[in-house]
């Protein structure tokens, strides 16, 4: 599984941080490569991000990504931290802020890591995100605040992948779904 890839190494429990978080709430990797520290709300599981147009959003956190970010914060940032003025929650080993290209690297070794054969981007796991919440029952209005589209027809992306998984559903499960005879 993509999420278990990493290893408990010290790069191993940022980047187990970062898989969390970037699939626990469907961020964009410029929204998780901007995170301040001032914008975690870790006892009430949610952080805040400054989304695209400068919109802000609340994004909440299940408790495996609130785990693995508090791992990150006490055991790894510290040991890397070279400006105690960098409010910035995902650096690197040298201390300098994360950048897109390196979450995306990353995103691509433990797709690679755990036999994902596809090309794996941090937007399949926000795509993922938004696709198991609509799967499970979310409305689409809802899908679309988490997200911070400011369109629906944007969300709306998401229902044909789920609509395309009932039909092959009710092709395979149902007793009249298959093809014509």
């Amino acid at each position: 599984m993509l999420i278990e890839a990493p290893d408990e190494s010290p790069l191993g429990i940022r980047d187990r941080a970062m898989l969390e978080i970037l699939y626990a709430a469907g961020l964009r990797v410029s929204e998780l490569t901007a995170l301040r520290l001032s914008d975690l709300q870790l006892e009430s599981r949610a952080c805040r991000v400054q989304g695209k147009g400068r919109r802000e959003r609340l994004a909440l956190l299940g408790e495996p990504a609130v785990h693995w970010l508090l791992r990150y914060l006490e055991e790894v940032r510290p040991r890397w931290l070279r400006d105690p003025g960098n409010e910035h929650v995902f650096i690197s080993r040298r201390g300098t802020n994360l950048t897109r290209q390196s979450v995306w690297y990353r995103v691509r070794h433990y797709g690679r890591r755990a036999g994902v054969v596809q090309e794996l981007t941090p937007h399949v796991l926000r795509h993922s995100f938004a696709t198991h919440l609509l799967e499970g029952g979310a409305d689409l209005r809802a899908i679309q605040e988490m997200l911070g589209h400011a369109d629906i027809g944007t969300t709306e992306i998401y229902t044909h992948v789920s609509r395309k998984r009932l039909h092959d559903l009710v092709e395979s499960r149902h007793p009249r779904g298959g093809p014509p005879r």
